[in-house]
């Protein structure tokens, strides 16, 4: 298994065909134009490849808070529904934190729906604490 960027002249759509499982809410051509829109303001992908194809993807950006210091914010993870339970994600997590350590970030952050008990107890075991609650207004 190995971490690959986002490449938009690569296999792009075999990664955004995974990360659909996670916002199905979009389709192929919706996601890329959010995705690129969101690389302009510093928003990365990865994903994890193997001999399977596309096993995990996640998207992420490098930023600093006043309460976090300089931190990697996990916005999407997803591993491949096919592959779940087969080590990708530890892996993908490994990767992570030697990335923080890598650019200087103390601190690595990410939200999971309250429905998500198997992500949450995955989280759990790879040494993430539940800190806080997510509050959030959404304008009609």
């Amino acid at each position: 298994m190995e971490v690959n960027y986002l490449d938009w002249e690569g296999n792009y759509e075999d990664v955004l065909n995974v990360l659909l499982s996670l916002r199905p809410s979009y389709d192929i051509e919706t996601l890329k134009t959010q995705i690129k829109r969101q690389q302009q303001q510093g928003y990365q992908v990865v994903y994890v490849s193997g001999k399977h194809g596309v096993l995990a993807v996640a998207g992420f950006v490098i930023s600093e808070k006043l309460a976090w210091g300089k931190h990697i914010y996990i916005d999407d993870l997803v591993t491949n529904p096919e592959f779940r339970s087969t080590g990708v994600g530890a892996f993908l997590m490994s990767w992570f934190k030697a990335l923080a350590d890598e650019k200087g970030c103390g601190q690595i952050h990410l939200d999971s729906g309250v429905q998500r008990f198997a992500a949450h107890k995955f989280y759990l075991r790879e040494g993430f604490n539940i800190a806080s609650h997510h509050f959030s207004y959404i304008k009609d």
